[in-house]
């Protein structure tokens, strides 16, 4: 920990531009190591599963597992930044995340990576919030705008680096090195924060709220682990249970009871984590409301758009993230202009609306166009505008916080808006991923029904909040795979037939699929019986037959595929439609913030900030 400042205690610590740029590139690089954590991890997930035998009902554990650590450990760590200082708090959280990533790279079973994901995920709430929260003290919110459209781009740029990092590792070493590549990040960000003064809020005085936090767990934690694991039709087998059953609606009970007792706490704690008196600052209250119905139309367009793109479209997952690099552009190029456009003009407003305005036309765009038959270009053009519709989403609602509140709030208002976003995006994941499945297999039995096959079964295990398809059926393997199931079928007949091979007679005959005049037929083989000029016309009609058969089988094929992919396309065109609702939601929420001018420095002219060495 850093030595006590010996500066006044309302003396802003000394930080030249270099200095600040150094510090920069540190928050930069540890928003990166969270964010390509995520994308690299999920690309891997499959080798991973494969290579430690984990079942389909833990495998989506590997991301609830992280997802709930670290989401439910946002809020307490804007209140330790206040009180003892970002730098502390960020080193902290990176040390952990290191530590917990080697244990990953040797973990040796499922409940071991588990566990320690979710340990990597208690480090890894750090990174977030602290980060923003040390960009608040280091610009007022007059430059914080650039400064925090910046950093939403890393998110973006993260999206494209971790498929392809993470594909390129997993090929040509092995999953365990997608966790050690944490290390060397890790360290070079943390050697560069470790130079930064210990800023924390020269304001904020008492201590941590140990009881608000507690019940703060027990809320959050049920609400997360209820919302992940509920489902409509449990399969058997699978970690899941029915939205009826008594575990999840346990999990909501519990939620209630720690939500009320956190209320409770908070309203007669001194030192509350989170003052709820904030909620009657009306900016506050409704940019966090926002910034929880945008989260989840966020992550359903991030997560769920490259499941079309292998499932419909056709692409290899590593193809599929090559495809998503415009929405990346887009979403930086948004998140850059829209921070310029708030420090030039001092507004946030007017930019969240017109973002959030493209952000529709792009979920409408997406949820009305959309076709089985659509291209990749198509489709890579329509993600650019939304990438150019979201990049907005990612930092404004933050800077607006962080502005109506008073400086020694800075960890709280920055912790608030995290934790709204996470719990939009866990919330929204679930809801719209019980959609997707379910309008996936009512579209397939009516499409099945209409082509005149029997229903598809499908089996949809969740994955990181979004259902998780065992595959697109390719109709040219499903194909080659008829066509050379059929040449054996000739060969072996042929066989039979033409030279009376009596061992493939009697193979034939103990098949119990054969029909019941081949079987004739065969017997007359085997007993020697059927001449020669019989076993060619027998052969003929066979051959003839085996050609309908293949022509109905590869008909079949055909049929079965485009039913896929039309029930596919019907389940992501359903989510996007709703998006649309989602997005007005937080735009009319949006529409009452009061725009409050973006302060150049403290209100009072005095410094906000003390530093540590």
């Amino acid at each position: 920990m850093s030595a006590p400042s010996t500066a006044p205690q309302n003396a802003t610590p000394v930080v030249s531009d270099r200095a600040r740029g150094q510090i920069l590139l540190g928050v930069i690089l540890a928003l990166l190591l969270g964010a390509l954590d995520q994308t690299i991890v999920s690309t891997a997930g499959p080798a991973i599963q494969t290579d430690l035998k984990i079942s389909n009902s833990l495998y989506t554990w590997l991301t609830i597992g992280y997802l709930v650590s670290s989401t439910v450990v946002v809020p307490i760590y804007g209140r330790l930044g206040d009180l003892y200082g970002r730098k502390v708090v960020i080193l902290f959280g990176m040390a952990l995340f290191i530590a917990a990533s080697l244990l990953c790279a040797i973990s040796w079973d499922a409940t071991t990576l588990i566990l320690f994901r979710a340990l990597q995920g208690l480090g890894g709430g750090a990174l977030f919030t602290t980060a923003f929260a040390i960009v608040a003290d280091l610009y007022p919110p007059a430059e914080r705008g650039r400064i925090n459209g910046a950093l939403g781009g890393v998110f973006g740029l993260s999206s494209v680096l971790g498929p392809l990092i993470g594909g390129f590792i997993t090929d040509n070493f092995s999953w365990h090195w997608i966790f050690l590549v944490n290390l060397p990040l890790g360290l070079i960000a943390m050697a560069f924060i470790f130079r930064m003064p210990n800023l924390k809020s020269a304001a904020a005085r008492g201590k941590v709220d140990f009881a608000g936090a507690f019940w703060l767990v027990v809320a959050v934690i049920p609400l997360l682990l209820a919302l992940s694991l509920g489902k409509s039709d449990p399969l058997p087998g699978e970690t899941a249970f029915a939205w009826t059953s008594p575990q999840i609606l346990g999990g909501f009970a519990l939620f209630a009871i720690g939500l009320v007792a956190f209320i409770l706490t908070e309203l007669r704690s001194s030192d509350p984590l989170v003052d709820l008196r904030f909620f009657r600052n009306r900016t506050f209250a409704l940019a966090n409301l926002a910034i929880f119905f945008l989260g989840a139309s966020f992550l359903a367009a991030i997560i769920f758009l490259p499941l079309f793109m292998v499932n419909v479209v056709g692409l290899s997952a590593t193809g599929s993230g090559l495809t998503t690099t415009p929405l990346t552009f887009g979403l930086i190029a948004s998140a850059i202009i829209s921070g310029v456009l708030t420090q030039r003009f001092g507004r946030y407003k007017p930019v969240m609306l017109g973002s959030l305005v493209v952000l529709m036309i792009a979920f409408a765009v997406m949820g009305f166009t959309l076709t089985p038959e659509s291209t990749q270009l198509e489709v890579t053009i329509k993600m650019t505008l939304l990438g150019l519709g979201l990049g907005a989403v990612v930092s404004l609602y933050s800077l607006a916080v962080q502005n109506a509140l008073p400086p020694e709030n800075t960890g709280i208002a920055t912790s608030s808006t995290s934790f709204f976003q996470q719990m939009g995006g866990t919330v929204g994941l679930a809801i719209l991923g019980t959609v997707f499945s379910a309008t996936v297999l009512s579209s397939t039995a009516t499409r099945s029904l209409d082509a005149g096959l029997p229903p598809a079964q499908f089996a949809a295990p969740a994955g990181k909040g979004a259902p998780r398809q065992a595959g697109a059926p390719r109709l040219e393997t499903i194909q080659r795979g008829i066509t050379a199931g059929f040449a054996v079928q000739r060969t072996q007949l042929e066989a039979v037939f033409k030279s009376g091979d009596t061992a493939n007679a009697k193979a034939l005959l103990e098949n119990p699929q054969t029909s019941p005049q081949l079987k004739a037929a065969l017997s007359g083989v085997v007993s020697g019986t059927l001449s020669p000029k019989a076993r060619a016309q027998t052969l003929e009609g066979v051959l003839a037959g085996l050609a309908v058969a293949e022509r109905g089988s590869l008909e079949a094929a055909s049929k079965s595929v485009m039913v896929f992919k039309g029930a596919f396309t019907d389940g992501i065109k359903r989510l996007y439609q709703i998006g649309i609702l989602i997005v007005l939601i937080g735009f009319f929420i949006t529409a009452l913030l009061p725009e409050i001018p973006l302060r150049k420095g403290s209100d009072d002219g005095t410094p906000a900030f003390a530093g540590g060495d």
